[in-house]
C-alpha cells in the first residue's frame, strides 16, 4: 500500500488523520528529524545559502568542500575522497569511468542499480562470478576486471564477514562497494567498510556512498587513493555536475558529537529489539544492524492494521521483488520498539 504523507517520517508518521508508528526508510540516526540536527543545518543555511549550482571547478570555491572531505577520508580510512550531490551520482561517475575497453565490469549477485549501466546484469551467485572471473583472467590480460557490489545486499552475501567475496583472484581485480547503508552505522565511528576491505588486498578498492541515509544530508562521496580521486575529478561529468549542498556539508561536519550519541542509541536499541524478539527465525537480520528482513508479507499487513507501519514494497522498480523490513533508528524510543515486539509477540498465536 502507497501511503501519502506531507512531512518527513520519523518515529512515528499520520495516515489518515491517524499516528502509526514508522518503522521503515533509511534514517537510521534519525537525524533528519532531530532538532538540534536541524539547528546546525539551519545556521549553515544562513551562512553557505540553501543550495549552490556552480561547478567544483569555478574560479569561486568554497572551503568547506575539501574540509568535509577531508574529514570523511580519515573517517573511512581512505586517502582521499570526492563528495557529489548525490549517492547515485557518486556511483555513477565511478562506473563510467571504468566504462572503457580498459576494464571489463563483472557485478555481484544483488548490486544496487545506482551502479549499473545500461545492459548490465549481475551474476545470479557468488561462483558463477567466480568462474567469469578467473575465466576472462586466463583470456584476457589486457581488460583489468573490475567487481562492483553492495557492502550491505541485505541477503547476508557480504557485510559483515565478505567471505564469498575474498575467495574470489582479488589482488588483481578493482574493487568498487556501494556502502550507502553502512556508512554512519557500520565500522569504527560509522566509517563504513573501507578500513575491513582494504585488508582484502584487492588490486585497488574504491567506495561510493550516499550520505543521505544515516548522516542525513543530501550528498555522496567516493573514497579512494589520491590519484585515483583526482582522475574523477577532472572529469567533465564531475566538473559539469553541480556539488552537495555546502550547507549540508558543513552541517555533518558540525555534528560529529551529535553522531556519536545517535549511533549508541541505536545500537541500544538493536540490542533491546534483539534481546526481547522470540520469533528470530522469521527474520533475516546482520550483527549489530538495524534491518530485519522478512518473507511473510501477512506481517507487514497485520502491523499495518495495528498502526504500525514498515518497508513494504517492490524495488527498484515494480518488476522486482517485494522488500520486507523492519528498520529501527535512533529516533525510536524504548516504548516503541516495546509495541512493536507485542505485535510481533502475538501474531498468528
Amino acid at each position: 500500500m502507497i501511503y501519502r504523507i506531507d512531512g518527513f517520517p520519523g518515529r512515528e508518521i499520520i495516515v489518515d488523520g491517524q499516528k502509526h508508528l514508522y518503522f521503515g526508510g533509511t534514517s537510521y540516526l534519525g537525524l533528519q528529524t532531530d532538532p538540534q540536527f536541524q539547528e546546525i543545518l539551519i545556521k549553515n543555511i544562513k551562512k553557505y545559502g540553501t543550495g549552490y549550482g556552480a561547478s567544483r571547478k569555478s574560479n569561486v570555491r568554497f572551503t568547506i568542500f575539501e574540509e568535509v572531505e577531508n574529514h570523511l577520508a580519515n573517517l573511512a580510512g581512505s586517502e582521499s575522497c570526492v563528495t557529489m550531490s548525490s549517492g547515485y551520482l557518486a556511483a555513477q561517475l565511478l562506473v563510467r569511468n571504468f566504462s572503457s575497453p580498459e576494464y571489463k565490469l563483472f557485478y555481484a549477485p544483488h548490486t544496487h542499480s545506482a551502479l549499473h549501466l545500461v545492459g548490465s546484469r549481475p551474476y545470479a551467485t557468488y561462483t558463477a562470478l567466480n568462474i567469469a572471473l578467473k575465466a576472462h583472467l586466463e583470456a584476457n590480460r589486457k581488460a583489468t576486471p573490475v567487481v562492483l557490489l553492495d557492502s550491505i545486499d541485505f541477503s547476508g552475501c557480504n557485510y559483515p564477514d565478505f567471505t564469498q567475496l575474498k575467495e574470489l583472484p582479488l589482488s588483481q581485480v578493482i574493487l568498487i562497494i556501494d556502502d550507502s547503508h553502512g556508512i554512519g552505522i557500520v565500522g569504527d565511528n560509522g566509517g563504513g567498510v573501507f578500513n575491513e576491505l582494504v585488508k582484502a588486498e584487492a588490486k585497488e578498492l574504491i567506495v561510493c556512498a550516499s550520505l543521505g541515509k544515516a548522516f542525513g544530508v543530501q550528498a555522496g562521496a567516493v573514497f579512494g587513493k589520491k590519484e585515483r580521486i583526482r582522475t574523477l575529478m577532472e572529469t567533465d561529468f564531475f566538473g559539469g555536475a553541480s556539488p552537495a549542498t555546502p550547507a549540508g556539508l558543513a552541517t555533518l561536519l558540525d555534528s560529529k558529537n551529535i553522531l556519536e550519541e545517535k549511533r549508541i542509541k541505536l545500537q541500544h536499541n538493536i540490542s533491546f529489539f534483539l534481546k526481547h524478539l522470540k520469533q528470530k527465525e522469521g527474520f533475516f537480520f546482520m550483527k549489530d544492524y538495524p534491518v530485519f528482513s522478512f518473507m511473510d508479507e501477512d506481517l507487514a499487513t497485520y502491523l499495518e492494521q495495528r498502526c504500525i507501519i514498515t518497508t513494504n514494497f517492490s524495488y527498484p522498480s515494480d518488476g522486482d521483488s517485494t522488500k520486507s523490513r523492519i528498520v529501527l533508528g535512533a529516533q525510536h524510543d524504548i516504548d516503541d520498539i516495546q509495541v512493536l515486539l507485542r505485535q510481533i509477540a502475538d501474531y498468528k498465536i
